[in-house]
Formats: structure tokens, C-alpha cells, sequence
């Protein structure tokens, strides 16, 4: 695996425990390998990441209001 993803025997170990420190290159690679790589693409998907989409959601102003222009 370590071979075919192009990365060291460490940084696959290191992946496999999860450490936090491993890049994310190694991940992709591995992900690669493995013919997830879709899964990658839906993990990056903006769309996808509803605790992101609800911090941006509470962000939103709660009422808008209006100026009338000066004539």
C-alpha cells in the first residue's frame, strides 16, 4: 500500500493510528489507492458540511433593514 500510494512505511502507519500530524498529500494518495477517492471529493464539499453550513447560517443577520434613499 505504502508503495502504490508513493509514500513511506512510517507515514502509512502513522495514517492507520490517525495522527493528526500526517499530511494531508499522504491521505489523499491513500484514499487514492484504496478507489475512495470520491468520498474525498464529497469530504470537501462545501454543500456537504452541515455543522458548517448551521455556524454560517447563525452568522446571517437576524432582520435586514432597509434605509430609504435620499432624494
Amino acid at each position: 500500500m505504502a508503495e502504490r500510494a508513493g509514500i513511506a512505511i512510517n507515514t502509512l502507519t502513522r495514517i492507520e493510528r490517525g495522527d493528526p500530524g500526517t499530511s494531508m498529500a499522504a491521505w489523499a494518495s491513500v484514499i487514492f489507492v484504496l478507489g475512495l477517492i470520491e468520498n474525498l471529493r464529497n469530504m470537501a464539499d462545501p454543500s456537504r458540511d452541515m455543522t458548517g453550513l448551521m455556524l454560517e447560517e447563525e452568522r446571517l443577520p437576524k432582520r435586514i433593514r432597509y434605509h430609504k434613499e435620499k432624494q
